[in-house]
């Protein structure tokens, strides 16, 4: 299994920013999808996740109402919209996935995606 994350960058506050996630290897159809995020200093945190099949979501509050994960499935690809960015959201972000149900813990990811750093400057 791979994952392939990608379209980090440098954006103001208020910006926008879309991260993209191939996953190859495997069918994902029952795959939980996830993106996680660490700045420096801190620890991995849970940023967002969704069911491949059915496409049901689930966000950290911090994101919520800014952040949108969705799929393609012609293109075996997970997204993160990032709307209305703040400097607190720097962080490298990494795509996961797991063959089980949804879970904040980093821990509980079986695959992981190199990271793609997002800085956002006030």
């Amino acid at each position: 299994v791979q994952l392939q994350a990608s379209g980090g960058g440098l954006v103001q506050a208020g910006g926008s920013l879309r991260l993209s996630c191939v996953a190859s290897g495997r069918t994902f159809s029952t795959y939980v999808m996830g993106w996680f995020r660490q700045a420096p200093g801190k620890e991995r945190e849970f940023v967002a996740s969704m069911i491949w099949s059915g496409g049901s979501t689930y966000y950290a509050d911090s994101v919520k109402g800014r952040f949108t994960v969705s799929r393609d499935n012609a293109k075996n690809t997970v997204y993160l919209q990032m709307n209305s960015l703040k400097p607190e959201d720097t962080a490298v972000y990494y795509c996961a996935a797991r063959s089980s149900v949804y879970s904040v813990r980093q821990v509980d990811w079986d695959y992981w995606g190199q990271g793609t750093q997002v800085t956002v400057s006030s």
